[in-house]
C-alpha cells in the first residue's frame, strides 16, 4: 500500500510504500478523518500524529466520507456529490464509490500531518514551499497581517512582480474581494433609496387605484339609482294614463 503524506504547515508531501501486513493491520477498519499515531508506519514518525483525508483502491475510485462501509456501493448521485460530473443539467446518474472505512483492497491512502513529532523527515519537515497565491477576501488578508479595520487592506495584498515578454516589470495582484470602498457604501445607499422609492411609489398606486375603484363604484350605484327611478316614474305614468 502506498502512502501519501503531507504536512500542511510546510507545503510539502512524500509518498511511502509499506509491504508489511503486520503494520498495515493497524491501518484496516479506520475511518477518514481519524488520526492515528506516527509509530504505525515506522519509528522515525515517532510522536507525529496524522489523519486519514482520504485514498483510492486498486481500481482508482476514491473513498468518500460519511459511507460507513469498507467496499465499494453504488450510490445515485447528481450535482454537487463527489465522484461525479453530471454533463446535462438536472442529470442523475448511479455511480460507484468506496466507503470510508480503509480496507485491504486500498491501493493508496492520503494522510495529512496533525501534529509534528521531534524527528525531521527529509523531504517532509526539513524544508518549506512559501504560497505562491496569497488571500484575496478582505477579511481573511486582515486575519493573515493581524489588521484592524482601519488598516489599508490594498497595501498588503500578496503580489508577484515578473518581466513580460516585452522586457517591461508587470506586477500582478489578485482583486480583493468583499472591499467595503465609498463607492460600494454609495451603491448600497442608491440601492436602500431604489427600494424605499419603489415601497412609496407602490402605497401612492395602491391609494389611487382604491380611490378609482371608490369613484368607479360610487358611479355605478348612482347609474343604477337614476335607472330604478326612470323606470317607477314611468310605470307611474303608465297608471294613470289607464285610470
Amino acid at each position: 500500500m502506498k502512502i501519501n503524506i503531507a504536512c500542511p504547515s510546510t507545503g510539502l508531501q512524500k509518498v511511502i510504500e509499506i509491504d508489511d501486513e503486520k503494520r498495515l493491520q493497524n491501518l484496516y477498519e479506520r475511518r477518514m478523518a481519524q488520526e492515528i499515531d506516527g509509530t504505525v508506519l515506522g519509528d522515525e514518525f515517532a510522536g507525529y500524529v496524522m489523519r486519514i483525508t482520504g485514498g483510492n483502491d486498486k481500481q482508482g475510485f476514491p473513498m468518500r466520507q460519511g459511507i460507513l462501509t469498507n467496499t465499494r456501493v453504488r450510490l445515485l448521485m447528481h450535482k454537487g456529490h463527489k465522484g461525479y460530473r453530471q454533463r446535462r443539467a438536472g442529470e442523475r446518474k448511479r455511480k460507484s464509490i468506496r466507503g470510508c472505512i480503509v480496507g485491504q483492497d486500498i491501493a493508496v491512502l492520503n494522510l495529512a500531518i496533525v501534529k509534528i513529532g521531534d524527528n525531521t523527515i527529509a523531504g517532509l519537515t526539513d524544508d518549506s514551499v512559501p504560497r505562491r497565491l496569497g488571500p484575496k477576501r478582505a477579511n481573511k488578508i486582515r486575519a493573515l497581517f493581524n489588521l484592524t479595520k482601519e488598516d489599508d487592506v490594498t497595501k498588503y495584498v500578496i503580489s508577484r512582480t515578473f518581466t513580460s515578454k516585452k522586457g517591461k516589470e508587470v506586477r500582478r495582484a489578485p482583486k480583493i474581494q468583499r472591499l467595503v470602498t465609498p463607492l460600494v457604501l454609495q451603491r448600497k445607499r442608491q440601492r436602500k433609496a431604489l427600494k424605499l422609492a419603489s415601497v412609496l411609489r407602490n402605497k401612492e398606486d395602491a391609494a389611487a387605484y382604491k380611490k378609482l375603484i371608490a369613484q368607479r363604484t360610487a358611479e355605478q350605484k348612482d347609474a343604477r339609482r337614476s335607472l330604478i327611478s326612470k323606470r317607477r316614474s314611468t310605470r307611474r305614468s303608465q297608471k294613470v294614463a289607464e285610470a
